[in-house]
């Protein structure tokens, strides 16, 4: 049975994580698989991989209107999944798929988390499946395809709450840095103290942080309290305004990572 390849990454001692968002079918609906493996080629970590859906809620407008865009262009998660399984044997960093609820309930829970398996999805980020209902309903069958359910705290959530989604969690937790939408402030100065005292609870599982990271110093802010960090809307706006997408995303990820592994 295959190894999980996020499972792999986390047992490993690098830092500096560093986790990029694109949605799927987004500049155009082929260019996923190459966004893909040319930002596995420049050196990113694991990519987040979001399903495109009519209202996204916790995202800004940069990822509602790329999401938006690949809805026009004809993308859909049986597309995906095809496209996935293509660049399989190629992919050899962790790839996760974050979507809305309403999305996998369409498609049919089990045949979308077997799917997920058979194309290498190491796990799935879904904002809006509150953990008691993912608990009750729906870990046995993530657990029986080998699927991490990535949950999410903000600077809001208590510090109960945030330990009972440590004790609820199998790879990382992931810090939502800002109460606001992604992609909507400049850095994340104001999630310092949030992410401060994250690192200070001594929680079983790495955290990674998101949301308003979109320059090489914000990542490396980031990175001072957590494991790594997650890059979306400014990674979309890359390979928004380049006219040859790979130069966008070499550009772009060579200004993040340059000297910071």
């Amino acid at each position: 049975m295959e190894r999980n390849k996020l499972s792999d990454l986390l047992q490993t001692d690098k830092k500096n994580l560093l986790n990029i968002y694109s949605t799927a079918g987004y500049p155009a609906i082929d260019d996923t698989s190459n966004i893909i493996l040319n930002a596995m080629n420049s050196g990113v970590d694991m990519m987040e991989i979001g399903i495109p859906f009519s209202d996204p809620l916790a995202d800004g407008p940069v990822i509602q209107q790329s999401s938006q865009k690949a809805l026009n262009n004809g993308m859909t998660l049986e597309l995906l999944f095809e496209q996935l399984n293509e660049i399989k044997n190629k992919v050899n960093i962790p790839l996760l798929l974050m979507g809305y609820y309403n999305s996998i309930l369409n498609y049919g829970t089990e045949e979308f988390c077997k799917k997920c398996q058979m194309v290498g999805i190491s796990g799935l980020i879904i904002p809006d499946l509150p953990l008691e209902v993912f608990q009750s309903e729906y870990e046995d069958v993530f657990k029986k395809y080998q699927l991490h359910n990535i949950l999410l705290i903000t600077p809001q959530t208590t510090d109960d709450r945030v330990k009972k989604i440590d004790n609820a969690s199998t790879a990382f937790i992931y810090a939502v840095s800002s109460a606001s939408t992604t992609g909507t402030k400049t850095g994340i100065s104001d999630s310092t103290a949030f992410l401060e005292k994250l690192s200070q609870m001594h929680l079983k599982h790495p955290v990674l942080t998101g949301f308003n990271i979109n320059n090489r110093d914000a990542y490396l802010q980031a990175c001072k309290y957590t494991r790594g960090a997650i890059i979306g809307s400014a990674f979309i706006k890359a390979i928004s305004n380049n006219v040859k997408l790979a130069d966008g995303i070499n550009i772009f990820l060579s200004s993040i990572i340059q000297a910071s592994k």
